[in-house]
């Protein structure tokens, strides 16, 4: 038994098996997204355009999205690639340990958001966090596996996603690393690519060439 729990430790531990469940991860997140193209395609919002509701979706989407990619990029400045080297635990990841994931779901919620529809905002943050929420599981293996009860002590005290503000803390510096900083923006501003996209299937609509299967709320 305890031969079987060091082995199972030891798969756990290694960075083939982390970027494993990396690379699937991102795999179907693209499937997912090809999945919520084709539901825009075929949907229309059921939201008056210019009115109250659809200014308000389209407000709450543009600020999700903008939290995602500011959030993105700090908690790269405080993950900054040691994720596998060492348990951080300042900064965003003092008050959640996914907090990367959290703005993530944000920016998936804002590209939801930007079809005008709060059927399919909140269909797309449920998808992503479902996913993210399988991963996390397998990623918890690894962290546990390497940092043992420091990270046992570290799940008891900061909350999985939800942030708990009140075990806020920091340090004065940072080691930061400006490439992976630039490329957290520049992987969260292609989030803002939604709105040109589904401005174009709008108008593509708008003068027949896409059909509306299902209208949304």
């Amino acid at each position: 038994m305890e031969n079987q729990k060091i082995e199972r430790q030891g798969a756990y531990g290694s960075n083939s098996w982390l970027q494993d469940v990396q690379r699937r991860r991102k795999w179907v997140l693209r499937g997912l997204s090809v999945v919520a193209f084709i539901g825009v395609l075929v949907s229309d919002s059921m939201w008056q355009p210019n009115g109250l509701v659809q200014e308000t979706i389209e407000f709450l989407g543009v600020s999700m999205l903008a939290l995602c990619v500011l959030g993105r990029a700090w908690c790269t400045l405080y993950i900054g690639g040691r994720k596998k080297a060492e348990l951080v635990q300042d900064g965003p990841y003092s008050i959640s340990r996914n907090p990367l994931y959290v703005f993530s779901i944000m920016g998936a919620a804002g590209v939801g958001a930007a079809a005008d529809s709060i059927v399919i905002t909140v269909l797309t943050a449920v998808a992503c966090y479902a996913v993210f929420a399988v991963v996390v599981l397998q990623e918890e293996a690894f962290l546990s596996a390497r940092f043992g009860r420091a990270y046992e002590a570290y799940c008891a005290r900061v909350p999985r996603f939800w942030p708990r503000f009140s075990v806020w803390r920091n340090v004065k510096t940072v080691d930061a690393s400006p490439n992976l900083v630039l490329a957290s923006v520049r992987d969260g501003a292609l989030f803002f690519l939604a709105i040109p996209l589904i401005m174009g299937i709008d108008y593509l609509r708008d003068i027949g060439v896409l059909p509306t299967l299902f209208v949304l709320p």
